[in-house]
C-alpha cells in the first residue's frame, strides 16, 4: 500500500514499537498491542515492527524493563489483523541458526497469508548475547555470517531440498514445507549502514535496506549502495530503501521547539537531533519527508515509545498520511 501525502511524494509508513514499559502488565499487554496494531491498519500504515532483543536497549530504557520476544509478538499480532505487514527491526542473525529462522519465517508468512517482512542484521549487542549465553564473534565474522545466512534463507524458501555449504553454516537436503506464500519469498530487509561489508551484502542479496540519519547522511549511504550495486551487477532500483527514525510530532510548535533545544544540549559533539529524529508540526514533518523522498527513501519506519505513542501515530496518520 502506498499513500500519497504531499507535493506528489509517494512513500510508505511503518511503526516500530520499541518499548513495552507502558503497555500494562500481564493480560493488559496484548490489549494495548492489539489496539496499536488495529489502529495502524485502520490509519493506512503499511507495517508494524518489533525489536529482536531480550533485554531493553540503551537510549530506550533500562535493561530490566519489559521486553517481549519479537517473533512471538508479531506472530500473535498478525493473527488479529488482516492487512498490516509485520517484521523484526531487525533480527539478530547470531540469535538463531538461519535454517531455523527460515522455517520460522515461512511459517509466519503462511499463517499471515503473506504479510511477513524479514528484517535481519549481523547482531550488535554483546552484553545481551553474553547474558543469554550466545556466542558473540568478531565484527568481521558476524558480517560474514550474515552474508551466508541470507543466502541460506533464500535457498530454504525456494528449493525443495536446500543445500548450502559455507564457512559458518551448512545444510543438507533441508526441507522447508510449506513454502512462504510470497514468491520467491518474503522481502528480506537488511538493517545497518556499514559501508564496506554490510551494504555490499545488501547489494548482493537484500530486497531492502534500512538506514539511519538525516537526509544528507542517508544520501551518502545510498550513494555507497549504488556503487556496490554497480560492482556486483545488481539493479539499484530493485532494492527498497527504508529509514528508521524516532518521531516527535505535535500541533504545538512551541513544545516541539523546547524538546529539540533540550535534546540538542545533550547531543555528543558532531551530532544533531536531525540525525536521530523526525520532528515538527504535521506541516513541517511533511516537508522533511519530501527531503527524504528526494534522496531515495521509499518507506519511513517510526518509533515513539512512551504513553503518547498512540496519540502521535493517530496525528501522523490523520495529518500526514491522509493530508489533502
Amino acid at each position: 500500500m502506498r499513500e500519497r501525502f504531499s507535493r506528489n511524494v509517494d512513500m510508505r509508513f511503518g511503526i516500530q514499537h520499541p518499548s513495552f514499559t507502558y503497555d500494562g502488565q500481564g493480560t493488559q499487554i496484548i490489549d494495548t498491542l492489539s489496539t496499536l496494531a488495529k489502529t495502524a491498519e485502520q490509519l493506512g500504515y503499511e507495517s508494524l515492527w518489533m525489536m529482536d532483543h531480550f533485554h531493553q536497549i540503551e537510549y530506550v530504557g533500562k535493561p530490566d524493563e519489559p521486553m517481549l520476544e519479537g517473533w512471538t509478538t508479531i506472530s500473535v499480532l498478525a493473527g488479529i489483523t488482516s492487512k498490516l505487514k509485520f517484521g523484526t527491526m531487525v533480527t539478530g542473525n547470531i540469535y538463531r541458526h538461519p535454517s531455523v529462522l527460515a522455517k520460522i519465517g515461512a511459517t509466519l508468512d503462511v499463517l499471515s497469508k503473506g504479510r511477513l517482512i524479514l528484517g535481519i542484521g549481523a547482531g550488535w549487542n554483546e552484553a545481551e548475547s553474553r547474558a543469554y549465553g550466545i556466542p558473540f564473534p568478531s565484527t568481521r565474522e558476524r558480517l560474514e555470517r550474515l552474508d551466508e545466512a541470507v543466502q541460506l534463507i533464500q535457498k530454504m524458501w525456494t528449493e525443495e531440498k536446500a543445500n548450502f555449504s559455507g564457512k559458518y553454516y551448512k545444510i543438507e537436503n533441508a526441507i522447508c514445507n510449506p513454502k512462504p506464500i510470497q514468491k520467491p519469498g518474503p522481502m528480506i530487509l537488511i538493517g545497518g549502514s556499514g559501508e564496506k561489508y554490510l551494504l555490499r551484502t545488501v547489494a548482493k542479496y537484500g530486497d531492502a535496506c534500512n538506514l539511519f540519519g538525516s537526509a544528507q547522511t542517508v544520501k551518502k549511504k545510498l550513494d555507497v549502495l549504488r556503487d556496490h550495486c554497480k560492482a556486483v551487477g545488481r539493479d539499484y532500483d530493485s532494492i527498497v530503501k527504508t529509514k528508521l527514525t524516532r518521531l516527535l510530532i505535535s500541533e504545538d510548535e512551541g513544545m516541539i521547539k523546547g524538546v529539540v533545544e533540550n535534546m540538542s544540549k545533550m547531543m555528543p559533539p558532531g551530532m544533531n537531533v536531525d540525525e536521530m529524529m523526525l520532528y515538527g508540526t504535521p506541516e513541517q514533518v511533511r516537508e522533511k519527508l519530501s527531503d527524504f523522498s528526494n534522496v531515495g527513501v521509499q518507506c519511513m519506519i517510526m518509533s515513539v515509545g512512551g504513553p503518547g505513542e498512540l496519540q502521535s501515530f493517530r496525528l501522523f496518520g490523520e495529518k500526514v498520511i491522509h493530508a489533502s
